[in-house]
């Protein structure tokens, strides 16, 4: 522990002090435009303002339907691959080449495959099923967000997968025999032994994977609409702004987004905990 105190001080000096300074600038002590005084005006700002209540329905859905798809897709190739891996031993590996790949690069590639200028819509187009290019569905910076979903669920699901895999080599398939001996089915042995143990390493995976699809900025600016976007992409542009006036909102925007994350993931533990019948705690 003590080897470890050297740089866990620098990392939480950076982080505290990161936080300390945007809260101080977010509040009234914004030199360059000059505020000397303390003032919540930035914060009731963002909060009447609505392209930010657009924008915050629009990433909590987004964040929560790819966290579920990408959740269940996971659990779904773990259970796969564990039984398949006897017979391709690489398949285990194969799943973990998606995590390495950048999320802007899946993005690029999704722009390149799913859009109605991309490959899927050129062959559609060479094989004679569409008129023109045009008639592909609009699958990438669209009203429903398909595009941003597919990219997280693509990249989300590989990691939620290892995960779940370390955790089913590790409980071992001992209690679904044991299950399988006393008549249970296959849906039964999921519902009732293998979900329950695997229940953990899900949440808190999917509690980082919602965290991160709350924040990203990437993935929503290039596969998003220009309005409304995600709050990451709001914040952006506003930091970016030539009107330094803009910038201590777009910082009492990311302050708001750090605590909307941490009561959305309390929230989200204290329900799964519940769900998975865990003893409920205060935190």
């Amino acid at each position: 522990m003590l080897l470890l105190a050297p740089a866990s001080l620098v990392l939480l000096g950076l982080f505290a002090g990161g936080v300390f300074l945007a809260v101080v600038q977010s509040t009234g002590f914004f030199a360059p435009i000059g505020e000397h005084a303390f003032t919540l005006t930035h914060y009731s700002a963002m909060l009447l303002n609505r392209e930010f209540q657009l924008s915050l329905f629009l990433t909590i859905t987004v964040a929560a339907i790819s966290t579920v798809l990408s959740a269940a897709t996971g659990v779904g190739l773990a259970l796969s691959v564990r039984r398949l891996t006897g017979r391709w031993p690489l398949l285990n590996a194969l799943v973990q080449v998606p995590i390495a790949v950048p999320h802007i690069v899946m993005a690029v590639l999704l722009l390149n495959v799913i859009s109605q200028s991309g490959l899927v819509a050129r062959i559609a187009y060479a094989a004679g099923l569409l008129a023109t290019p045009n008639e592909f569905p609009v699958l990438v910076n669209d009203r429903y967000s398909i595009g941003i979903v597919a990219a997280y669920v693509l990249k989300e699901s590989p990691f939620i997968a290892v995960v779940a895999l370390a955790m089913l080599a590790r409980i071992g398939g001992e209690y679904e025999a044991l299950a399988a001996t006393l008549g249970a089915s296959r849906w039964q042995r999921f519902r009732y032994v293998t979900f329950p143990m695997l229940a953990p390493a899900v949440v808190s995976s999917s509690v980082i994977v919602f965290a991160f699809i709350f924040g990203a900025f990437e993935v929503p600016f290039l596969l998003g609409r220009p309005y409304p976007s995600m709050l990451g992409v709001v914040a952006q542009r506003r930091f970016t702004s030539i009107d330094l006036t803009e910038r201590p909102d777009a910082i009492a925007l990311s302050v708001l987004m750090a605590i909307i994350t941490a009561a959305s993931v309390w929230a989200y533990l204290k329900f799964t905990r519940v769900q998975i019948g865990e003893r409920p705690t205060l935190f």
